[in-house]
């Protein structure tokens, strides 16, 4: 026993020495002993580790790199979601962000700036507990992303444990921050892989982000991937003794142990934080890693909340980008378009011309204020560039190229597709078609329901959402859930195997949770992130329905826009009758419970599948019970499931249940271990 305890005082020590070493090294490129002893207090507290198993920790500096390969990266849901930043593109377009969040506040004058510069890599997000690192994990689309914590610890740059000297009582911290790999790694990277035969990586971006995603983390830990942290979330993050500012905070994320990018700027004024970026536009050349703009931040973390987020982004904060590649192209014509919301979008349709490595033949013209500003006209010569490097956008009109016969474009009085008269509300920039019948409507939130990110239904694209439209096969998304083998057949080359597939992927879609659900209604300023805020906040869509505007407003990204978007849409008769319509045809509108108010946990550490009709209860009933009750609820058959809960034309995962020996239960079972 004695023996135990001076060796696990001694593995304490060399975990400290060691830990302290690697952040003078990596952190403050300062270090504080020679390689040689490194290794040689290395292989110590590698011996004993061996030695005495139990005495290892996964703070340890022996655990940064996995020993075995993940088999698969698991989804994981942020405990705080990572929105993505607005950008602006020069400093008219940062004085305009910087206009709009005071309109929100009219009261402030004088405010802090906080200026870094935007690393170009791949953000995670980083959780700790009592200290020690517990998760780390990709964004992912903000609110779900994968668990890569095997990964991120080989990444020396990021302390498995913190240093929370004075701030021992912190029982949860989360880091956000952006994963990278310095230029000189990147090249020998693609050296190597150019002597193998393997394909190069196209930017060192892509490659940090692919480097984040191997199974294998000791490939991880030879690509010596670097991390700047960026945001630090601590319960009771008001309290003045933590920090109330991102200044302190940046201050307080290096005392931790991150390293954080020293080119960072508290800036007193817009025109300071203009002088940061244009300084930056050429020195940013010079740097041993990617830049692709400045990202400017309200540095007071009241002034924050005050503001919170819009569908997308937080207020508070918005991304300078330096200019990406542009090029000349010529306006062959100007359309319009016509969106699920029945907004009049003009589109300039252009001669194909390369841009950042991919064609470009349409841009985006905005609505009618952009066009009036930009005073574009067919056959004009304008010049293009990727917004985000993303989006084509037109930046500007070149009039001394302009033919003599050109005039102005008008927007049309008349939507373009159902002929009826359109509006613009005062205040908004955008026009609109209000005509609830109009097939571009219609088509829109038709090819919004199925898209990727809502119901994600295989095989309905553009153009069989326009087929359906047009025969008068579908006059709302709950028509969708009435579709027959036979009705698809009459479509063009539509054949029997096709339908088959297409009413399989339909109906399969029946099984998304209620936060897709919601998002693919289409409500107007409601996004996938602020879908899964209110779908946690409130758990079924009569709670929604009937919530308060004032009690929508109050959920933590979820301002009062979105609010009023969500209240007003709920009192509209079509749109109750159509929540209707979708529950009748099996669509989910209750969310998945993890907790429950009466302490009851009978299922609690057990893990379900549900097969076959049940007698009496409805899937979602049975799973909402279970959940209740404690436990999980998942779709497929595996090793880890307790039970599997039989019904009527149970197919191959009772198949599979067998072959596992995995428990089986009636309705009338699992009812009866609820009720004991």
């Amino acid at each position: 026993m004695i023996q135990i305890e001076s060796v696990g005082k001694r593995i304490e020590e060399l975990r400290q020495l060691l830990q302290q070493a690697s952040y003078a090294y990596y952190v403050l490129d300062a270090p504080i002993m020679e390689d040689a002893v490194y290794d040689q207090l290395y292989r110590e507290l590698q011996q004993l580790e061996t030695q005495y198993p139990e005495l290892i920790a996964p703070d340890s500096p022996t655990q940064r790199v996995g020993e075995k390969p993940a088999t698969q990266f698991t989804s994981v849901r942020h405990n705080i979601p990572l929105y993505s930043l607005e950008n602006a593109f020069n400093v008219d377009e940062l004085q305009a962000w910087d206009q709009r969040w005071r309109r929100q506040v009219p009261t402030i004058t004088a405010v802090e700036y906080v200026s870094e510069l935007k690393i170009d890599g791949s953000a995670i997000a980083l959780t700790y507990q009592n200290g020690i690192l517990v998760r780390g994990a990709t964004r992912g689309d903000g609110v779900m992303g994968e668990d890569i914590t095997q990964n991120v610890r080989t990444i020396r740059s990021i302390p498995l444990r913190l240093n929370l000297a004075g701030l021992e009582n912190l029982e949860k911290v989360e880091v956000r921050g952006e994963a990278f790999l310095p230029l000189e790694v990147f090249k020998q990277i693609n050296e190597e892989r150019l002597k193998a035969g393997e394909q190069l990586f196209a930017n060192p971006r892509n490659a940090a982000a692919g480097t984040l995603r191997q199974l294998d983390s000791r490939i991880v830990a030879r690509r010596r991937l670097d991390f700047f942290a960026y945001t630090l979330h601590i319960p009771g993050m008001d309290d003045a003794s933590i920090s109330n500012t991102q200044w302190e905070a940046l201050e307080l994320l290096q005392n931790m142990g991150f390293r954080v990018n020293p080119n960072h700027k508290l800036c007193s004024s817009l025109a300071e934080v203009a002088e940061y970026y244009k300084y930056w536009d050429t020195e940013r050349l010079n740097l041993a890693y990617m830049t692709d703009g400045v990202v400017v931040k309200l540095n007071s973390f009241k002034l924050q909340e005050q503001l919170g987020f819009t569908q997308k982004f937080p207020r508070w904060a918005v991304a300078l980008k330096y200019p990406a590649e542009e090029a000349p192209t010529r306006v062959e014509n100007i359309a319009v378009n016509v969106g699920r919301t029945g907004a009049l979008t003009p589109l300039a349709e252009m001669r194909p011309v390369q841009l950042a490595g991919t064609t470009v033949s349409r841009a985006t013209l905005h609505n009618s204020d952009r066009i009036a500003q930009l005073d574009i006209r067919i056959g004009d010569t304008v010049i293009v560039r990727k917004a985000g490097e993303i989006i084509p956008e037109v930046v500007r009109v070149l009039k001394e190229l302009r033919p003599a016969d050109t005039e102005p474009f008008v927007m049309p009085s008349n939507c373009p597709v159902c002929g009826q008269p359109v509006v613009r509300e005062s205040g908004e920039a955008v026009t609109r078609c209000v005509n609830a019948s109009c097939a571009a409507i219609l088509k829109g939130s038709i090819e919004h329901w199925v898209s990727r990110d809502a119901l994600d239904i295989k095989g309905v694209g553009e153009k069989l959402v326009h087929q359906l439209v047009d025969k008068g096969l579908v006059h709302s998304v709950a028509d969708l859930y009435e579709l027959t083998e036979s009705k698809l057949c009459a479509l063009e080359r539509m054949g029997q195997k096709s339908a088959e597939k297409l009413v399989d992927a339909i109906a399969r879609s029946k099984n998304q949770p209620w936060s897709r659900v919601l998002y693919g209604l289409g409500i107007r300023h409601v996004g996938s992130v602020n879908a899964q805020l209110l779908t946690q906040k409130y758990l079924t869509v009569e709670e929604l329905a009937t919530a308060k505007q004032s009690d929508i407003e109050g959920i933590y990204g979820i301002g009062a826009e979105i609010a009023q978007s969500v209240y007003q849409w709920f009192r509209i008769h079509a749109n109750q009758t159509l929540i209707e319509r979708l529950q009748l045809a099996g669509l989910q509108f209750i969310a998945e419970v993890t907790t429950v108010g009466d302490g009851n946990q009978k299922l609690a550490g057990k893990t379900f599948v549900i097969t076959g009709t049940l007698p009496t209860l409805k899937r979602d009933e049975a799973k909402v019970l279970i959940q209740k009750a404690g436990g999980k609820v998942t779709d497929s058959i595996s090793k880890k499931t307790d039970y599997l809960v039989v019904g009527e034309d149970a197919g191959s995962k009772l198949d599979k249940a067998q072959e596992l020996g995995i428990n089986q239960l009636t309705e009338a079972q699992l009812l009866e271990i609820l009720e004991s």
